[in-house]
């Protein structure tokens, strides 16, 4: 079993920044790429920002420019770094992982939890 955790969020007025974490634990063998989405109401969830294992990112949506993407490997984690934050930006942020785990050496998707983020004007 794979767990990922998010933390980070929360509220903060426009121009203001945020800083969200996730951090996978368990069966873990590899992580591959590590992404954030984010979702408004009850639409799909948007891809925001990807990096591979290898460091490339990319970046898709209003928060180009924005937002920014890195991980460590060394604590299977993730982050999204977010600068002048919008009121259109009020969402709930998840996270995700591409993970091959120990036991069946099989590659999956991993969901965090999702963090709600409020930015007010």
């Amino acid at each position: 079993q794979v767990h990922m955790v998010q933390s980070g969020g929360g509220s903060v007025q426009a121009g203001g920044s945020l800083r969200l974490s996730c951090a996978a634990s368990g069966i873990i063998q590899a992580i591959y790429d590590m992404s954030w989405y984010r979702q408004f109401g009850s639409e799909p969830r948007q891809m925001l920002a990807r990096i591979t294992n290898t460091g490339r990112t990319e970046y898709a949506g209003s928060g180009k420019g924005r937002f920014t993407v890195s991980r460590d490997d060394a604590k299977n984690s993730v982050y999204l770094q977010m600068d002048n934050l919008k009121p259109e930006d009020t969402a709930v942020y998840y996270c995700k992982a591409d993970v091959r785990v120990t036991t069946t050496r099989l590659r999956d998707d991993y969901w965090g939890q999702g963090i709600r983020v409020t930015v007010s004007s």
